[in-house]
Formats: structure tokens, sequence, C-alpha cells
């Protein structure tokens, strides 16, 4: 039987190309979260790397390869579940990878993965460009894992845009969705908090979005303020500008008590 009541955690990181750094500081936040109390702990898109792309496929690993059996082996002695970001996941196209993120649970076990649908390709009036499709494989499938938390839905990053994604994951049968990302400081200033709570109402759901913050190389600035959001859209907790985490309730009783008064889920025409 699914718990109740707990806590989850969103992590907020400035990943960069110094993979042992990354790696460090993702597992001291999550042991953060967890002295915290956490039991659920999201970790950002790319938590491992974000530097140049040459090093990012060089780096590139399956999803028993190290720097997750790193998360496996915290999320099992702390027993926590941890949502692992995302890395760049090996594929069978030796120029591409996946963008994946894997939901660990409290035993270090990989209980679900979700690869990235929807790809980032975005000139930005700041000066950036973005073409994630030119080295990212998509992947096709939306996920739901359920698990002794409650039935966890996995997106990442952009997929935030496409609301359908998210409708497919409430018909699933989603209570919690996670929105690991490492959104631009230009397009986060004005969009991030309004998408991240629209998702939420939306799907009477609750939100866990982690997200990387400030300067990761000289073209690359991400928005930070990862959240956790309720069913209703309120912002439950909000981490500061750096690195940390940010900690509030997952209740049972004030989702299912949100889609009884509010039962828009049971009114879909399409």
């Amino acid at each position: 039987m699914a718990l109740a009541n707990y806590l989850v955690a969103a992590a907020q990181m400035t990943s960069t190309a110094d993979r042992a750094r990354n790696l460090a500081t993702a597992l001291r936040l999550v042991e953060e979260a967890a002295d915290l109390g956490a039991r659920l702990i999201g970790l950002p898109e790319n938590f491992a790397f974000m530097g140049p792309e040459e090093q990012r496929l060089a780096g590139a690993e399956t999803l028993d390869g190290p720097t997750l059996s790193a998360v496996r082996e915290v999320a099992a002695r702390r027993k926590v579940f941890v949502v692992a970001g995302s890395i760049a996941e090996k594929v069978s196209d030796p120029g591409k990878t996946a963008n994946t993120s894997a939901l660990i649970a409290d035993d270090g076990s990989i209980v679900a993965a979700y690869r990235k649908i929807h790809l980032f390709d975005v000139n930005i009036p700041d000066g950036a460009r973005y073409a994630e499709s030119e080295v990212v494989v998509p992947g096709e499938l939306a996920v739901v894992a359920p698990t002794s938390l409650g039935r966890i839905g996995l997106t990442i990053c952009y997929d935030l845009r496409f609301p359908e994604l998210y409708r497919k994951l409430a018909g699933f049968g989603a209570q919690l969705i996670t929105i690991p990302a490492a959104f631009t400081l230009f397009t986060g200033k004005d969009h991030w908090e309004v998408l991240v709570r629209a998702r939420a109402i939306e799907n009477l759901a609750y939100v866990v979005a982690p997200a990387q913050v400030g300067r990761h190389s000289a073209n690359r600035q991400t928005f930070g303020n990862a959240m956790v959001v309720d069913p209703w859209g309120v912002v439950l907790a909000r981490c500061a500008d750096g690195e940390g985490v940010c900690v509030a309730p997952f209740s049972r009783a004030r989702l299912e008590r949100v889609r009884q008064e509010l039962p828009a889920l049971k009114h879909r025409k399409l």
C-alpha cells in the first residue's frame, strides 16, 4: 500500500564539465535531503555533466554505469527514492545519446527509465543556440512507475512545454510528476514557474521540479528556482539561489481532496 504522507525534495545544482565534482555534489545533496527526512529526492537534468559536446558524448554511460551506480548506492544506504535527473545514456548510434531520467527505488534498484521525448532546438535571443536533436535520440514512451510512494510520472525539462504528455501521464494515473530541468535563464525568468504550476493544476498532481542554476560555461546560464508544487498549483517549497535542496510534504489526503472537489480529470472529452 502506498504511503499516505512523506517528504519530497528538489535539488538545485550548477553542474559543469567537472564530472567528479558534479557527482560529489549530487550525492551530497541527496544526503542532505535524506537528513531532512525526504523519501523522494529529485536531481536536475544533466546533473553529472554540463560541458563541451565531445566530452559529453565521450562520457556517455549505460544505466549500470558508474554514475547511476553511485546514486543507487546512496539511495539504498539511505532508504530513499531518487529521480536521477538525467544522464547521457549510450545508444547504438555512436554520434548520439539518449537523455535519460532514471527512477531509483529505496533498495537501489532502477524501477523506471524515461528517455526525453521533446528535444530542445532553439536559438535564444541572448545569443545561445541549442540543437539537442543533433546529438540526442528522442524517446518515444510516456512513463509512469507504480511505487510504494504512489504512481510517479517522469518527464525532462523541455517536455514541460507540451501539455499533451502530462495529460497522458495523468491518464496513466500519475499522482506525482517529476520535471528535472536545465531551463535557460532567458526563458526561465518568464516561463518556468508558470508552466510548472500549470502542469500541476491541469493534472491535479504534485510536481517535483529539480533545476540547474547559474553559470555553467561562457555561453550557458540557467534559471534555477527548483520547486515543489501541490495539485492546486501552490508552490510549497523553492530553492534559493545557488546549490541546495528544498523540501515539502506530499499528502495523499490533500491529493484526493483536490481531485474530489475539482474532478476535472473525470470530465475530459478528448
